[in-house]
């Protein structure tokens, strides 16, 4: 059966759970059991304010009996959340996609404590487009273009420019200047084995089949910083950080590469000292219009 298509709210869609075979007599007590963090009371007035759905898109009342392998659809609530005073832009937008500017340390789509401080869920309300994706990924601290589809019947076209490498990236990176690096001929073509580490948060090189690539090449040099400009051939998580980082380059401000930074809560957060990591530009062919598409970030990384 199709899954039904409930409207966003406040910008953010519903999440969604499965009933297994079980024998539970009702939904609540399920869903109490399932989200122990939650209360049989607060999912009990979710369920009386409309916010609980069945598979069919009808509102599950407190006394709905539990029926398994279907699929229960609710929407989270919303908290007050710290603002994350950056603001986002938007470079490029046709009929079936938007191709946004992410600012440092915005999120891209919902995740633990950030709903409405996000770029999707800002986006969805600046534009007024419910279901608006991303076709794609950045870290939270990553700056640049990410591209998102407006239709979800034309989703998996643009997810596969990435998945199949037939979209070009470009990102631009500033390092410390090191003389004891000036031996590194660019450009280079950096190819490793990264894999996850025993450290939290850090991915790892090591011995075995390469599966990352990055060709990186030096577009400037300056008295203290230098910067890069580093092609992704492949789509490993912390890739570009990790290759830097391998070279004795590391990325300026990451705080994970070479060694994990004490985190610092939202609250106390500065936003001053950003990752100086950009996604920069982006080419590819349109898989509808077959029409050549090029964009380039307008944020801006500190001067060198």
């Amino acid at each position: 059966m199709r899954p039904v298509q409930l409207a966003t709210k406040e910008g953010v869609s519903p999440s969604r759970v499965f009933l297994p075979a079980s024998d539970f007599t009702l939904i609540l007590d399920f869903l109490e059991w399932r989200f122990p963090r939650g209360t049989r009371l607060g999912w009990e007035r979710r369920m009386l304010a409309g916010r609980v759905f069945d598979q069919h898109g009808k509102v599950v009342s407190p006394d709905a009996s539990y029926q398994a392998n279907q699929t229960i659809y609710y929407y989270r609530e919303l908290n007050e959340e710290i603002p994350i005073p950056v603001t986002e832009g938007i470079v490029y937008q046709d009929e079936r996609i938007v191709i946004a500017d992410k600012p440092h340390y915005l999120p891209i789509s919902p995740i633990g404590p950030y709903i409405q401080e996000t770029l999707q869920v800002r986006l969805r309300k600046r534009l007024g487009l419910d279901h608006l994706t991303a076709a794609h990924r950045l870290d939270l601290e990553t700056a640049g273009l990410v591209m998102f589809t407006i239709h979800p019947e034309h989703r998996n076209a643009y997810q596969a420019l990435f998945r199949q490498r037939k979209i070009e990236k470009v990102y631009h990176a500033i390092t410390d200047r090191s003389d004891e690096h000036n031996h590194l001929q660019f450009p280079l073509m950096r190819r490793s084995r990264i894999e996850n580490s025993a450290r939290f948060m850090q991915m790892q090189e090591c011995e075995g089949e390469f599966n990352a690539h990055t060709q990186i090449d030096l577009l400037q040099r300056g008295d203290n910083l230098s910067i890069y400009e580093l092609r992704p051939l492949t789509g490993k998580k912390h890739q570009l950080r990790v290759h830097m980082n391998a070279l004795g380059l590391p990325i300026l401000h990451d705080q994970i590469y070479p060694e994990m930074k004490e985190y610092v809560p939202l609250s106390n957060r500065t936003y001053i000292d950003k990752l100086q990591l950009l996604a920069f530009s982006l080419r590819f062919e349109d898989p509808y219009s077959l029409k050549n598409v090029y964009v380039e970030s307008q944020i801006k990384l500190m001067k060198i």
